[in-house]
């Protein structure tokens, strides 16, 4: 499995972003701009004069589309063309926003709809009170990274209370009053030392919750051959990797290493 694009958040507060065109689609990107806090530019020689690093073009004609487009680029701005998402350099993803906390669901252009659709799904599922149990963890990292000064232990302790059921499980709409109350009296999470995953099958989705829990925690994922991509992709984008002999023991490493067999 590969990625198609790569989601990045953008920091735009104060920075012009060049918006051209007329109509509904050009305001509506006028408006998503302005509520990011950017400032919206209407000419693309003033933007990039400016140093805007974004355009979005929404011109019903296709021409002044790919030409605007052409000049954009040359300049080195990314664009965004609305509705012609082969001229694409980024696509808008449909956002949902719980304070700090931002989901963006995406398709890559494919089906705009569809994003929407499983981004109102989202919306049902995530507490209104998400955004506060992120500030109160963001307010406690002097405290947190005190208490686990370790980065590995910090973040397998993080991962021990935000599980499904944790002190401070994110579904909880409690679970912002409660962070001070847990580093007052914090553990460590999931220990460093070695755990073996021995599959079922190739499908990912055979994987036990605590298996999923603990790829997901790991400092390296040491595997077999023959184990599927799919499986190792479960795990951190930083973890490290290793690949393993059949039947070895895991390789010594400090955190937490996860061994995963291949299927027997």
């Amino acid at each position: 499995m590969t990625l198609s694009t790569l989601p990045l958040y953008h920091r735009i507060a104060g920075q012009p972003v060049v918006v051209l065109g007329e109509g509904k689609a050009a305001e509506a990107k006028r408006r998503l701009v302005e509520r990011a806090g950017g400032r919206v530019v209407a000419d693309l020689q003033e933007g990039i004069d400016t140093g805007a690093r974004l355009a979005f073009i929404a011109h019903e004609d296709d021409r002044a589309a790919e030409d605007d487009v052409i000049r954009a680029r040359c300049a080195g701005l990314l664009v965004n063309v609305v509705d012609r998402p082969a001229l694409c350099d980024f696509t808008v993803p449909s956002l949902l926003e719980r304070g700090p906390v931002l989901l963006a669901v995406g398709t890559g252009g494919v089906s705009a709809g569809l994003a929407k659709a499983l981004r109102l799904r989202l919306e049902a599922l995530l507490p209104p009170t998400l955004g506060a149990l992120a500030e109160a963890l963001g307010r406690s990292r002097a405290a947190l990274r005190a208490r686990f000064p370790d980065g590995g232990e910090r973040r397998r302790a993080l991962d021990a209370v935000l599980t499904a059921g944790g002190i401070l499980d994110p579904l909880d709409p409690s679970s912002a009053a409660r962070v001070d109350e847990w580093l007052a009296a914090a553990a460590a999470g999931e220990s460093g030392g070695a755990v073996e995953i021995m599959l079922r099958s190739a499908d990912p989705d055979d994987l036990t919750l605590r298996e999923a829990r603990l790829l997901g925690s790991a400092d390296l994922v040491a595997h077999e051959p023959g184990v599927p991509e799919a499986v190792l992709l479960r795990a951190r984008a930083d973890a490290g990797r290793q690949l393993v002999s059949a039947g070895s023991a895991a390789p010594l490493s400090p955190g937490l290493v996860i061994l995963v067999r291949s299927i027997r």
